[in-house]
C-alpha cells in the first residue's frame, strides 16, 4: 500500500469514528432534551392500552436551568399525596425547623392539696403527633404538678382549628379508615384506635385490647376461636362499627385461628373530641387521678390559669412522619397551622392555602393551575402541573434546608412507603420519592441519583382509570430505571 493510499484510509476511519460519535451525542442529547417519553415507558403504555396522554413526565438535572425531559409537563392533574411535598416544604421554611406545637392544661379553679375545686381545661395547639405515648406524658406530667382530683369537669377546647364538620366518609364512603379522619386542634393518637386481639387458648378465646386505652368504648367480642391454619391473617375476622356517637361502639364476630398469634387492626370509631375523652379518662384514672364532673368540649374562659404546657417533637421530625408514611391527618393538621400562624387563629383551609400561596410568591414560583384542597391530596379537586412540582422541588434542592427536606423522603429499599421498592437493585438508596395514591392516580415527585452520579429531579404524575394498581407503579419503575442508567 503507497504512503498516499495509507494517510487517505486514516483520514477516512477518523472521520467515520468522529460522525459515529457526534451522531450518538446528538442522539443521547436528543432523547434526553425532548418531549418524547422514553421507550420503555412508552412501551409499556402500548402494552397496558393507556393513552400516553395521560401521563406528565418532567426531569431536570439539579445544576442545570433546563429540564430533560419534558413531556406534557403543563398539564394540570391530579398529584395525590404528592401534593404533600409542597405542604411539608412550606412548613419546613416558614415554621422553621425548630418549630413545635403546644398542648396546655388550664384551671379555673384553686388547686390546693392535690385537689382541684373547678374545671380543667385542655386546649389543643394543632398537634399532628400527640400519639398515645406522648399523650399519656402529657397527663403524668399534669399529676406530677400537683393535680390528682378535679372537682369540676374536663373540657377539650379546640377553638384553635375552625373547619366545618364533615362525613369523613365523603371520600371514599370508608368512615372508619384511619386516612380519612379529620383534623382537630386536640387530636389524639392521630383519632385512630388500634385493636390489639389475642388468643387465649386457655380459656379457649380471644381478648381485645386498644391503644389508647378508652374509659368509654364500647366493644361487643363475638369472636370465636379456632383451630387450624392461619394464612395472611384471620381471614374470617369481622369487624363492624355499630355506632360512631357517644363515645363509640364496635363489634368483633366471625373465627380466628388461634394460630395467627397477636394481630392488630387500626380504624377510626369515634367522634375525635369523644376519642380524646375517653382515653383521658382511662389514663388519668390509671396515674391514679379521679374526676368528679362530668366530659365535654368547649372554649377556655379568659380567667383560666395556665397549669402545664406539652411540646410536640420540632417541625423537621413532623415532616419526616408525615412524608415518610404519608400520613394524612397529620398534613391537615400542617396546613391549618401555616393559616393560624400567618393570620392568627382560628385556623382555616383558605388561610392555609392562602399562606402557601404567599410562600410561593415569595420565591418567585407561580403555579397558576394549583389547588392545595386540605393539603394532604387525599381530595377528587387538587391540582399541579408536573413542571410546577419539579420547580418546587428544584428550589428546596437549592435551599439551606435541603438535608432537612430530602431525608424527610422515603428511602428506596429502605424505609417508608419505599421500603419494598428496588430490593436488592442497583436503584436501591438511590432514590428519596414522595409517591401518591388514589384510585386513578399514580404520581411521584423526588430525587434520583444516576449511575454516573447526577442528581436528577423527577416528577411523574398519571391520571388513568386503574393506573393506581400495578400498572402505574410499573410505569414509574421503568422511567426511574431508564434515567438512573443514562
Amino acid at each position: 500500500m503507497s504512503h498516499y493510499k495509507f494517510i487517505v484510509r486514516i483520514a477516512s476511519m477518523l472521520f467515520i469514528v468522529v460522525t459515529v460519535a457526534s451522531a450518538a451525542q446528538s442522539a443521547v442529547g436528543a432523547e434526553l432534551d425532548s418531549g418524547t417519553l422514553p421507550y420503555p415507558v412508552q412501551l409499556l403504555l402500548a402494552k397496558h392500552k393507556i393513552p400516553e396522554q395521560s401521563l406528565s413526565v418532567y426531569v431536570q438535572d439539579v445544576t442545570v436551568s433546563k429540564p430533560l425531559l419534558s413531556v406534557a409537563a403543563d398539564v394540570p392533574r391530579n398529584p395525590a399525596s404528592a401534593i404533600k411535598l409542597l405542604t411539608t416544604l412550606v412548613a419546613l421554611d416558614s415554621l422553621g425547623p425548630a418549630y413545635t406545637w403546644r398542648t396546655t392544661a388550664l384551671i379555673t379553679g384553686p388547686l390546693n392539696g392535690g385537689q382541684l375545686t373547678g374545671d380543667l381545661y385542655i386546649r389543643g395547639g394543632g398537634d399532628p403527633f400527640l400519639v398515645t405515648e406522648r399523650f399519656w406524658k402529657f397527663l403524668l406530667e399534669i399529676r406530677q404538678s400537683g393535680l390528682q382530683h378535679i372537682t369540676g369537669n374536663v373540657i377539650v377546647d379546640n377553638s384553635y382549628f375552625d373547619i366545618p364538620a364533615t362525613d369523613p366518609g365523603e371520600f371514599d364512603g370508608r368512615p372508619s379508615r384511619p386516612y380519612n379522619v379529620q383534623p382537630q386542634a386536640t387530636l389524639v393518637n392521630f383519632g385512630a384506635t388500634r385493636f390489639w386481639l389475642t388468643p387465649d387458648p386457655t380459656r379457649k378465646r380471644v381478648d381485645i385490647a386498644t391503644d389508647p386505652p378508652s374509659s368509654s368504648l364500647i366493644i361487643d367480642n363475638e369472636v370465636k376461636l379456632t383451630r387450624g391454619k392461619c394464612t395472611n391473617g384471620p381471614k374470617d375476622l369481622r369487624f363492624t362499627v355499630v355506632n360512631r356517637k357517644n363515645t363509640g361502639h364496635v363489634k368483633f364476630s366471625g373465627s380466628y385461628p388461634s394460630t395467627c398469634g397477636r394481630y392488630a387492626l387500626t380504624r377510626a370509631v369515634s367522634d375525635n373530641t369523644d376519642h380524646v375523652l375517653g382515653s383521658f379518662d382511662a389514663m388519668w384514672l390509671s396515674l391514679g387521678g379521679s374526676i368528679g364532673g362530668r366530659s365535654g368540649e368547649g372554649a377556655t374562659p379568659d380567667h383560666a390559669r395556665l397549669l402545664h404546657t406539652y411540646k410536640s417533637p420540632p417541625v423537621s421530625e413532623i415532616i419526616r412522619t408525615i412524608n415518610k408514611f404519608s400520613n394524612n391527618v397529620m398534613s391537615r393538621q400542617v396546613l391549618l397551622t401555616l393559616g393560624a400562624e400567618r393570620f392568627k387563629p382560628p385556623a382555616t383551609y383558605r388561610k392555609g392555602r392562602d399562606a402557601i400561596g404567599q410562600w410561593l410568591t415569595r420565591f418567585g414560583l407561580d403555579f397558576p393551575e394549583l389547588f392545595v384542597d386540605n393539603g394532604a391530596g387525599l381530595s377528587r379537586h387538587t391540582r399541579i402541573c408536573a413542571r410546577s412540582l419539579g420547580r418546587l422541588l428544584m428550589t428546596a434542592y437549592e435551599s439551606p434546608l435541603m438535608p432537612e427536606f430530602v431525608s424527610s423522603l422515603p428511602l428506596s429499599a429502605v424505609d417508608g412507603t419505599l421500603r419494598k421498592r428496588f430490593k436488592n437493585k442497583p436503584l436501591a438508596r438511590r432514590i428519596h420519592l414522595k409517591t401518591g395514591t388514589i384510585d386513578d392516580v399514580r404520581s411521584m415527585g423526588g430525587y434520583l441519583l444516576t449511575k454516573d452520579g447526577r442528581t436528577l429531579v423527577v416528577v411523574s404524575l398519571h391520571n388513568y382509570p386503574g393506573v393506581q394498581i400495578g400498572t402505574g407503579t410499573e410505569i414509574q419503575n421503568a422511567l426511574l430505571e431508564w434515567l438512573y442508567d443514562r
